[in-house]
């Protein structure tokens, strides 16, 4: 199997509140919107983010979870600057997102924060001067001087 991720779907206890924030809030254009089901936003080449109803999503799964709620998990963007950390975290949380932590230096070197959106999905809102892609793709993490 090649290392390659095409969907990330995450099950969401309110659809409507999750499409107010993503698409209303912050302005990204839906791949497909199942109304009382699904909504899929492209996030990248060949990458699609899926917020699935709970309820449909467990059926989905054959009940294999007792509880569908997302946790342990940060879905990271990463921006040009500190200003861009700043302006997409203030974005967010004007979007219906909560607050889970300011906008700061970060242990590795470079600067984030966190918010969670309305159904709990923990977002980190990143500048790493270390990361780098390169012109086919491929990602980089080196040190942060």
């Amino acid at each position: 199997m090649e290392p390659r991720i095409h969907f990330i779907t995450v099950a969401t206890a309110d659809l409507d509140a999750a499409r107010a924030f993503y698409r209303d809030g912050l302005g990204w254009e839906s791949l497909l919107d199942v109304p009382g089901e699904i909504i899929f936003f492209q996030t990248g080449p060949g990458l699609v983010l899926g917020l699935f109803d709970a309820v449909k999503f467990t059926e989905d799964v054959a009940g294999a979870v007792d509880d569908p709620s997302v946790t342990g998990l940060t879905l990271s963007h990463n921006v040009d600057g500190p200003r861009q950390v700043d302006a997409v975290v203030d974005a967010a949380v004007k979007a219906g997102g909560r607050l889970v932590k300011s906008p700061q230096q970060a242990a590795f070197g470079g600067y984030h924060g966190h918010i969670a959106d309305p159904n709990g999905v923990i977002w980190e809102i990143c500048h790493n001067p270390g990361w780098r892609v390169d012109a086919t793709g491929r990602v980089a993490i080196g040190p942060v001087d």
